[in-house]
């Protein structure tokens, strides 16, 4: 199969072309899918029409299939359980009060999918079926380029420390560690500077949704040094802003990106369907 790969931006995004996601990928272009996917961070798939078991089947290539989590409050006497490979994200409420579905509403900020767990999800796969007549674009940065634009100053100042990452299910609000009980919600202490487990390059992984504090600095310190990396990171020379269509297949990479949701009028309905693949513990990346 003759695929080409057109680039979105100067860079991050690419949109891969000549493939059809329906059918089985053979071992040169499912090849060529994952090269394209590490140099670009995110590729889109234009007019798609897959059932989700040819979603899994697609994002198998890149690794195991993601398992769907349940949060804490939702573990019965046996912990934690699972729900499957797929969920749909959408403002449905129908769709989303079922046990495949997440309620998702309007703008969500920048944020890092699964960092709070001790291995996070590789790569996100988003399928849309549903879109809004205007808004819910899915925003993607370069996550290189940003550790990168970080001056010599600050970076130095950061080098060996981590960052602690909380999900607390907000989607357009800082954490506030004095109202929370972090035994209640997902949170894990992760390296600020990351290395690829594929490229081997070094990303920043700090975002402004589940990034909550820096280890070692008092709190002010904390939140005034966190505002200066979120801008670097929300820097619009830098992300890539996907406006949907209906067939179109999105996948980002989770450890070199982050991404956020625009907003889009809450009377009109919104259905995507997201599946994940696993990925590696987090390595820390050393100053070179």
């Amino acid at each position: 199969m003759a695929i080409s790969v057109r680039p979105l931006t100067p860079v991050v995004g690419a949109e891969v072309e000549g493939i059809d996601l329906s059918q089985p990928l053979d071992a040169e272009t499912a090849a060529a899918v994952v090269a394209a996917f590490d140099r670009h961070i995110t590729l889109v798939f234009r007019g798609q029409d897959i059932t989700e078991a040819q979603q899994l089947a697609f994002a198998a290539h890149f690794g195991p299939l993601g398992i769907r989590r349940r949060p804490p409050k939702e573990y019965g006497a046996a912990g934690e359980t699972t729900r499957g490979h797929t969920m749909l994200v959408t403002n449905i409420r129908d769709a989303a009060e079922t046990r495949a579905g997440s309620y998702g509403d309007g703008e969500m900020w920048f944020h890092h999918d699964s960092c709070y767990y001790e291995v996070p999800n590789r790569a996100t796969f988003l399928y849309a079926m549903e879109l809004p007549s205007r808004g819910g674009n899915t925003c993607v940065n370069n996550m290189y380029a940003a550790c990168e634009n970080i001056p010599d100053a600050l970076r130095a100042k950061l080098e060996g420390r981590r960052v602690l990452q909380v999900h607390d299910y907000k989607r357009r609000e800082r954490i506030d560690l004095d109202a929370i009980d972090l035994g209640k919600v997902l949170h894990r202490w992760q390296p600020i500077f990351v290395r690829h487990p594929a490229t081997g390059k070094r990303a920043l992984y700090v975002n402004r949704l589940m990034s909550a504090a820096i280890e070692g600095m008092e709190r002010a310190e904390s939140e005034d040094v966190l505002a200066q990396l979120f801008d670097i990171v929300e820097d619009p020379a830098i992300v890539y802003s996907h406006e949907w269509r209906l067939g179109d297949l999105l996948m980002w990479d989770n450890i070199c990106s982050c991404h956020a949701r625009t907003d889009f009028p809450a009377e009109e309905r919104r259905l995507l369907r997201r599946c994940t693949i696993e990925g590696v513990p987090i390595e820390a990346a050393r100053a070179a």
